[in-house]
């Protein structure tokens, strides 16, 4: 079964979506092999350099109070715990640009098996548990040398514009798709998950699919 996790490092909802997949996998078990991709979706694609202050972002973006977004945020820090993943709410002070996140993620998948994974994971801790800039180059190459990943090498593919058109092809893909929000997961191009589900609900969508494709 290959499955495409179309996401975002900047994105709570795919760190939870992330989480609560592994989760329904592990219940799975070896009986069902699974391939995981990580496919790139930008939430603020015109993002500056610089980012900007969460609260005046989501305010802006969702037109809600910072009442609504104290309470959002909540939310978010429980269903994180519930499958595992730790959300420091003190640490995401501004929203920053990924692409370059996404330009790493797609050479790690070519650096062997685990590997895109083990940086998506530790770039998702990176910002929502750390409170680190996931467009810093720094940051983006410390966490890269983290999971084994060539330092040097990455910091190559930052300072060019290596895999700039294979991230934007691939946005443009899925967007032409209709994915138009994260997290999407598409098991076997044809079925889509959306949202970050709870890991039952992932369990149940994929014991279905691979019944039906047996």
């Amino acid at each position: 079964m290959k499955i495409d996790f179309v996401s975002d490092v900047s994105c709570p909802w795919c760190a939870i979506g992330l989480a609560s997949l592994q989760t329904a996998i592990d219940r799975i078990g070896p009986t069902l092999p699974i391939e995981l991709h990580f496919q790139p979706f930008e939430l603020n694609p015109k993002m500056p350099p610089e980012g900007e202050e969460t609260m005046q972002h989501l305010a802006k973006k969702y037109g809600i109070g910072e009442a609504e977004i104290a309470r959002n945020r909540e939310n978010i820090r429980a269903r994180g715990a519930a499958v595992g993943f730790t959300f420091d709410i003190n640490a995401r002070a501004r929203i920053y640009n990924t692409f370059d996140a996404h330009r790493l993620l797609h050479w790690a998948a070519t650096q062997g098996e685990g590997r895109q994974l083990a940086l998506k994971l530790a770039l998702l801790k990176a910002y929502f548990t750390d409170g680190q800039d996931p467009s810093s180059h720094e940051v983006l190459e410390r966490y890269a040398q983290g999971v084994g990943l060539d330092g040097d090498r990455a910091r190559e593919i930052l300072s060019s514009d290596a895999f700039a058109n294979d991230v934007r092809d691939a946005e443009r893909y899925y967007q032409e798709r209709g994915i138009h929000s994260v997290p999407a997961v598409i098991v076997d191009d044809m079925h889509l998950i959306s949202g970050g589900q709870p890991p039952e609900v992932f369990e149940r969508a994929l014991r279905q699919i691979a019944a039906t494709a047996a």
